[in-house]
């Protein structure tokens, strides 16, 4: 038989992970044994795979926790667990992963803690994993995990709320795709199990915004790494299928009259998705979604896209009136102002402020972007 299945692992952890702690096994503890009985099944299950996979990575879950006590007063605490320990039913089978996901969210962690304890709790992924997709040695990341484990002991049970979960979710899938584990798409599973979950219409909003950004992925980048506008997009290379199930989700949770901000971000890249070419988009429709969006968000990155938007709709110069509101230190203030004053006919201004904008890059394939667009209107001018 070959090895246990990756996805079939990353699907069992957090449920094994949940009957532990709903045993009464502190966070950190049960976390430690069901890396252990993972650990374990990838050296036993090609020799002699378990009839019951969940059931097989419980019980050795629960034995490394037993195994692992240090004190006379953890043995005994762990002895009154044994003896009261639940049988098989409904206790074994109920989903703990909404539970998994708002300890994982934890108010006392980090952004940076909160994600690499959802990949590694929630979503099954060894500590190698989140290591080599954070681009980070394991040691590093063994350290963060580990710190952010204590945190959640310490502090004991104040679990984040909805709220931070889905911004924790919505950063891991922002990572994006950087080797053997793909975030983006690691995003997407996670929220698809936080919606079964909750059933909230929120979780609902993020995961088709996710979808909607995820299906533009293959024509964003060119083959020798450069970045392609969304305007210059090659869209018969979007994904429809992932286009048609994020319509569909953000449709049934507006359909709820509960919106929210991912709702209405959802909403504008489904405005962007539905049209057949850039020049054809509602950019009055993404104005007036963007005006929804600050009720929830008035921040001034929000404040900085609805200026392109305004300037999409009702001309560069309404645009340029609403960029001179956005605090100009907020990233790509610059890149818009070139933008805008490019399609203003400013074309001098528009090549000097692209060139600005490149030095204050955060990445080379976007400033190697940025540097084009400054070369193309010193060409033309």
């Amino acid at each position: 038989m070959p090895s246990p299945s990756d996805g079939l692992l990353r699907d069992l952890a957090p449920a094994v992970l949940g009957v532990l702690v709903r045993r009464g096994v502190d966070f950190a503890t049960a976390e430690d044994a069901v890396q252990e009985a993972l650990l374990r099944a990838w050296r036993s299950w090609p020799d002699d795979p378990p009839r019951d996979p969940k059931g097989w990575l419980v019980t050795v879950a629960w034995r490394a926790y037993v195994d692992a006590g240090r004190s006379e007063a953890a043995r005994t605490r762990r002895e009154r667990l044994v003896g009261s320990r639940p049988g098989p039913g409904p206790t074994e089978t109920a989903d703990d992963t909404l539970e998994l996901y708002f300890l994982c969210a934890h108010p006392d962690l980090s952004p940076a803690s909160a994600v690499s304890l959802t990949l590694r709790a929630v979503g099954g992924l060894t500590t190698a994993q989140v290591a080599r997709a954070h681009l980070v040695p394991e040691a590093t990341m063994a350290q963060r995990i580990s710190r952010a484990k204590r945190v959640v002991r310490d502090a004991g049970v104040r679990p984040g709320d909805l709220a931070t979960v889905l911004r924790v979710l919505y950063l891991v899938f922002n990572e994006g795709y950087t080797g053997e584990v793909d975030l983006a798409e690691e995003g997407i599973r996670l929220a698809r199990r936080l919606v079964a979950a909750s059933g909230s219409a929120e979780a609902t909003g993020l995961l088709a915004l996710m979808l909607l950004h995820h299906a533009r992925r293959a024509a964003r980048i060119r083959p020798d790494g450069s970045l392609v506008a969304l305007s210059d997009q090659d869209r018969s290379r979007w994904d429809t299928t992932a286009v048609a199930e994020g319509v569909r989700l953000l449709q049934s949770a507006l359909a709820r009259d509960r919106l929210g901000p991912y709702q209405a971000q959802a909403a504008i890249a489904a405005l962007h998705a539905d049209a057949p070419s850039a020049a054809e988009t509602d950019w009055t429709q993404v104005v007036e979604w963007y005006d929804e969006l600050l009720r929830f968000d008035d921040s001034p990155v929000v404040r900085l896209n609805r200026a392109v938007a305004l300037g999409e709709a009702d001309g560069a110069a309404v645009g340029l009136a609403a960029l001179a509101e956005v605090d100009p230190t907020v990233p790509r203030h610059t890149a818009v102002a070139a933008y805008l004053h490019e399609r203003n006919g400013e074309t001098a201004l528009g090549a000097r402020l692209y060139a600005e904008a490149a030095r204050l890059a955060g990445s080379v394939a976007e400033r190697d972007h940025l540097t084009l667009q400054a070369a193309r209107l010193h060409r033309s001018g």
